[in-house]
Order: structure tokens, then sequence, then C-alpha cells
């Protein structure tokens, strides 16, 4: 490897160029960096706890918000007026306006339609947390 040089003198560095030796083996390489590749998973991780504690959880409301929201829901559809739904998605909590066109009593779904976009939604009921005149 080192032609013609003391063997104090072990640090590459300080060793011309063409005293060395170009078939030095390569060593491991990447392997000992392999440890690292689980990193990814790991910002994921904790990236996915920052999010989930801005999470809340599912209001529970009381009978007499619950007549209250179905009084508001019966008299939009029966006046065909649009409202704003606020509910529950997952954690947050999100408002949209509606037409109600139907409220299904057998799976708990209002369907309704946007008034400006035309695009229709589900809701389940027991997502829905507010309703007030748009």
């Amino acid at each position: 490897m080192i032609n013609d040089l003391n063997n104090s003198q072990l640090d590459y560095r300080n060793i011309p160029r063409n005293k060395l030796d170009r078939d030095i083996p390569k060593g491991r390489g990447m392997v000992k960096w392999a440890p690292f590749a689980t990193l990814p998973e790991q910002f994921e991780t904790i990236y996915q706890y920052i999010i989930d504690q801005n999470k809340i959880e599912r209001p529970i409301l009381s009978e007499d918000q619950l007549s209250e929201l179905n009084f508001r829901l019966h008299q939009s559809l029966q006046l065909n007026q649009p409202v704003i739904v606020k509910y529950y998605d997952a954690g947050y909590f999100k408002s949209i306006e509606l037409n109600i066109e139907r409220i299904d009593a057998i799976t708990f779904e209002v369907e309704g339609y946007q008034s400006h976009s035309s695009e229709k939604y589900k809701l389940s009921i027991l997502d829905i947390i507010a309703i007030s005149p748009s």
C-alpha cells in the first residue's frame, strides 16, 4: 500500500498521492449507515403525533340540542332554505353551506347539495353539531 515510507506516517492525508496505492479496499461503504434507514418512519410517527395533538373528541349533544337540530333540519327541508351545518369529521370541526334535500331516518344521514357548486354531500346525523341559517 505505502511504498518506501516510514510506518510512523499512517495518516493518508499527509502522504503524497503518487506514493499511495490505488487498490485500497473499499470497506463496508453504506452498510454501516443501514440503521439510519429507520429515521423516515420515526419522523412520520412524530409528525402524526403532532397532528393528533390538535384533534378533539366528538362532542356528546344533550336531548335538547338534538331536538333543536332535528327541528332546524326539518325546517330547512320544508322551506328549501340553505343552512350552515357545523359537523365533526375525524377529530376536527368543519362547516358547510347546504340545501337539504333528504333526511334518511333509517341510516341517520342528511343529503344535500351546495348551492354555489351543486356538489352533493351526505352527512351522518350523529356528526352534526350545529345548524344555523345562512
